[in-house]
């Protein structure tokens, strides 16, 4: 074991939550020979299973009301991402003074080789991945984790000697850093979302801004050149898919991207399209321009990358009709950069979860980009309002508004399913969501127009 890891030998240490990031934060405690305690308010059959692995590995466990009101007063308490500090859960601890870190706070304090973070409204994931197959692509021992889906504690807990770790950063993860120092920080983009946990968009803008906070004048910056933020202490790299914009490190030219003005690859020599796509190829070969990689073996390292599934993905072409699965855009944003990509006749299936943003912001481009919307979940209300005089419908379920887009739409038509929020209203995650939809559309027949249910029988406002 590395002498590092000594840091919390002996210590008491309350991990919250049992999802993968607190699994992972707990085992990788116990390699370091803490006293570890796992507490999770919830009382599933999938909680009873992990509490099952985890006391079995020597790990103590406490779950329901046990854990709400555990009387011990912890050395540390690592925070899942998607624990909020005002549950009974962490009000319990902070009663007791107890000191909290997040769980990618723990694994850096941990990781032994320089860290690329990528936060963003937008695009992360797709970013770290390029980001990380670049990196690969050069020789570099390089892995993605974080937001991504592998928590960075799972990868420091490896027995691999990492050269390079990729980590996507949400806001929540960013809330409870104090050493989290990456040598290349990358800002994507922002735009409203998460105001169902912020209490203003400042507030939310201000937690992505810690990404920043402990890096020195030997570090690196990686930013949108229109981006308008506060002083940043590392170098610069300035990125921009605005083909006005001429005055960035990185720019776009067509379909070419140009790092100073020589070109770097041609779009159409990927699976990469649109100017979203674009920005984030540039940051990443941002990324690797201020850790000095050989451009040439990046570029050709991802001329077969696929986009991540449920991001603006062709699920299937029935009768002439292409539908795409943008289950991830879990923002307006994201919905916009989707509409923006379609070219031609196009229906939109939306809504989800209301995380309290308003829709009208994109209402102009909707209006003219749209043939029809169908409407889910609970922000169809506040989307229709903002939305109007779209003609537009009001379904109850995934099936039906599926089961509706296959009636309206003909022959040269797109279906995108672009929610433009979460997903928690109705599915577990976006990936449920977006598996259905793949499933759904599947299962409708070859020809155009499907007739499976009477188009009545549907909850529709015109």
């Amino acid at each position: 074991m590395s002498q590092h890891f000594n840091q919390y030998s002996g210590k008491k240490v309350v991990v919250f939550g049992m999802g993968r990031s607190g699994m992972g934060a707990a085992r990788l405690l116990m390699r370091c020979g803490a006293n570890v305690t796992v507490c999770d308010s919830g009382e599933s059959t999938a909680v009873r299973e992990r509490a099952d692995l985890l006391r079995h590995e020597g790990i103590t466990v406490l779950t329901g009301k046990e854990a709400e009101t555990d009387p011990v007063r912890y050395d540390i308490g690592i925070i899942s991402p998607g624990i909020e500090e005002n549950t009974p859960l962490i009000a319990n601890a902070s009663a007791k003074k107890t000191p909290f870190i997040g769980e990618l706070e723990l694994a850096f304090t941990l990781c032994q080789c320089p860290v690329i973070a990528i936060t963003g409204t937008n695009g992360k994931t797709t970013t770290t991945e390029l980001t990380t197959r670049m990196f690969q692509g050069t020789g570099l021992r390089t892995s993605a984790c974080g937001n991504i889906g592998t928590p960075m504690s799972e990868l420091v807990l490896t027995d691999n000697t990492w050269d390079l770790l990729v980590v996507e950063v949400s806001s929540f993860q960013l809330e409870s850093i104090k050493s989290f120092h990456p040598k290349v920080a990358a800002w994507l983009n922002f735009s409203p979302n998460h105001l169902d946990r912020y209490q203003s968009l400042q507030e939310y803008r201000d937690a992505k801004l810690r990404i920043f906070e402990n890096q020195t004048e030997e570090d690196w910056v990686v930013v949108p050149s229109a981006e308008k933020l506060p002083h940043l202490k590392g170098r610069k790299i300035t990125f921009s898919a605005n083909e006005n914009d001429s005055e960035a490190d990185l720019t776009l030219r067509g379909m070419e991207i140009l790092h100073h003005g020589k070109r770097l690859l041609d779009l159409s020599e990927t699976e990469l399209r649109g100017p979203h796509n674009a920005a984030n190829l540039m940051a990443a070969f941002a990324c690797g321009i201020a850790l000095q990689a050989d451009l040439s073996e990046m570029v050709a390292s991802i001329r077969d990358y696929k986009p991540p599934a449920h991001r603006c993905e062709l699920v299937g072409e029935k009768g002439g009709v292409r539908w795409i699965n943008d289950s991830k855009a879990t923002t307006i944003d994201a919905m916009e950069k989707a509409i923006r990509s379609v070219k031609g006749r196009l229906i939109l299936i939306a809504g989800g979860k209301d995380k309290g943003f308003e829709y009208a912001p994109i209402s102009s481009l909707v209006r003219s980009q749209v043939l029809f919307a169908i409407l889910i979940g609970e922000m169809q209300h506040r989307i229709a309002r903002d939305w109007a005089p779209l003609p537009l419908a009001k379904v109850e379920s995934l099936e039906a508004a599926v089961t509706l887009a296959a009636l309206k739409a003909e022959p040269g038509c797109t279906v995108l399913f672009s929610p433009g929020t979460s997903s928690f209203d109705m599915f577990r995650d976006y990936i449920e969501r977006g598996e259905l939809f793949r499933r759904l559309v599947e299962k409708l027949p070859d020809h155009s127009r499907s007739s499976v249910v009477d188009a009545s029988s549907l909850q529709t406002q015109q």
